[in-house]
């Protein structure tokens, strides 16, 4: 059964709940989603809410009505000092940070249209289910600037760098049965059931043993970029899972064959 926390119909960012995982959905229909400031503020707020004060064990980032988002609002985009936009460029970076390292997984459910901060918000998540007739494009250079939200780094990761040289470069539309070829979506399902899908793949991850998800976050965010850094990483953070009463009571439930009951110590 799902349970709204949100006050208003018109909350720009809300969040639902399904059992021990969390919906957030960008609402703002009227825009295609568009990454607004208000937005911007919104999400940042809700994610660090669930991922640091909400019991919740998965989340799930969708958009409303039928659309992801179609990435910055250009009506926002107006003349401002290099301080004003190094602040405002501030809060999208905060968000891709707290997504790609934060302790619980996210699953991105696309539909419709992700271009430029949608596809960053998609790339950023730790899976992407997308409809097979879902628009994807890294569209920045079409209004004269560069990739944001952490893309750099998280579109190389997805699909591989001279894949997302090409993406950024090329600013080349492509549709979510290329983005599953390609490597950038992990599901590509029929239109109208990504959501449905992504839920699925969050309640999966919300069985997982938490602590495990958070430090195997930390490692993939900052910890293998080289062996000595992966050796380091694992060196570091594996004995700590190995004294975690999850651990314990992972080996004991395979003894006695029954499923594990993990609670995040």
């Amino acid at each position: 059964m799902s349970t709204s926390e949100h006050v208003a119909s018109d909350d720009i960012v809300y969040i639902e709940h399904q059992g021990a995982v969390a919906i957030v959905t960008l609402n703002y229909p009227k825009r295609r989603n568009a990454f607004s400031l208000r937005m911007r503020q919104a999400l940042l707020k809700r994610l660090n809410q669930l991922m640091h004060r909400d019991p919740c064990r998965a989340i799930v980032l969708t958009g409303a009505a039928g659309t992801f988002c179609a990435g910055g609002d250009i009506s926002e985009m107006q003349a401002r000092t290099v301080l004003e936009y190094r602040e405002r460029n501030q809060l999208p970076l905060d968000i891709f940070k707290l997504m790609v390292e934060g302790p619980k997984a996210i699953v991105a459910a696309v539909e419709g249209v992700a271009m430029g901060a949608g596809v960053s918000l998609a790339a950023a998540s730790d899976y992407v289910v997308c409809a097979s007739n879902a628009r994807f494009a890294c569209a920045f250079l079409k209004v004269g600037l560069m990739p944001d939200t952490g893309l750099f780094w998280s579109l190389s990761q997805r699909v591989g760098a001279a894949k997302a040289r090409e993406l950024m470069l090329t600013t080349q539309e492509f549709n979510g049965k290329e983005a599953a070829r390609i490597g950038f979506a992990n599901q590509q399902v029929e239109p109208g059931t990504a959501l449905a899908a992504a839920l699925k793949v969050a309640h999966e991850y919300a069985l997982m043993p938490p602590l495990a998800i958070a430090h195997l976050k930390t490692a993939l965010a900052n910890g293998i970029d080289s062996l000595d850094e992966a050796i380091e990483t694992e060196v570091n953070l594996q004995p700590l899972l190995r004294r975690s009463q999850d651990h314990v009571e992972a080996t004991k439930a395979f003894m006695e064959k029954r499923p594990a009951v993990f609670v995040g110590n």
